[in-house]
């Protein structure tokens, strides 16, 4: 099915989120995947609790944050590492499906757009780096609006720029959540369950499960 534009979550949909700890896992050492897992979560969680407050600082300063909260948090990683993951984060790894992907849904005449809880500038870092800048249209930051997703306000961001109807947006990310609020918006979604992980928000479950964009 055709739809007038396909957008897409950022940040573990289309780049690899574990790619700037796993650059450096030998230096990180063998605990680098539970480092890797809690700064992801805790830089979403600080996403969530600030929404809520209505206290927003931008992805960037909670990446940061979340980082510091790691070293911390699990053993063993020396802190001398943290300018190093930083400037790995600009530069993450895309999926490798993902440039042909986006080429094809493009030559359909459809706008293909990032949708993100990202700052503007780590999400233009993040495209030239994996060379995405000439099959992206748009891309749609969270800072505009000063909250995060799930935010209603967030999904209409798209809805507004394109002059569009929710339900002819396919809207695809790899986070469960994410696709819960994109659903309850209106958007046609697709869930990436790049790891197999199992289903919830079951009263807003998405239009499609794959395990990555290559079948999209």
């Amino acid at each position: 099915m055709s739809h007038a534009a396909y957008v897409f979550d950022a940040y573990g949909t289309l780049f690899d989120v574990h790619a700037a700890v796993r650059r450096h896992a030998g230096d990180v050492g063998p605990n680098y995947q539970a480092f890797s897992e809690m700064w992801r979560a805790k830089q979403l969680e600080y996403s969530w609790t600030r929404a809520l407050m209505g206290a927003y600082a931008d992805f960037w300063q909670l990446t940061e944050q979340a980082l510091d909260y790691t070293f911390k948090r699990v053993g063993g990683v020396d802190p001398a590492l943290r300018q190093k993951l930083l400037d790995a984060y600009w530069k993450l790894d895309c999926y490798p499906e993902v440039p042909a992907v986006l080429k094809a849904l493009r030559s359909r005449g459809a706008h293909i757009a990032i949708l993100s809880n990202g700052s503007p500038s780590m999400l233009a870092s993040a495209v030239k780096n994996a060379a995405l800048d000439t099959v992206i249209d748009d891309i749609f930051s969270v800072d505009a609006l000063k909250t995060y997703k799930t935010a209603p306000s967030v999904y209409d961001l798209v809805t507004t720029h394109y002059r569009l109807y929710p339900n002819v947006v396919s809207f695809q990310s790899s986070n469960r959540w994410d696709i819960a609020g994109a659903t309850k918006f209106g958007f046609r979604t697709v869930w990436i369950n790049r790891a197999n992980m199992p289903d919830e928000y079951f009263d807003l479950g998405p239009s499609l499960i794959l395990p990555s964009l290559e079948s999209l």
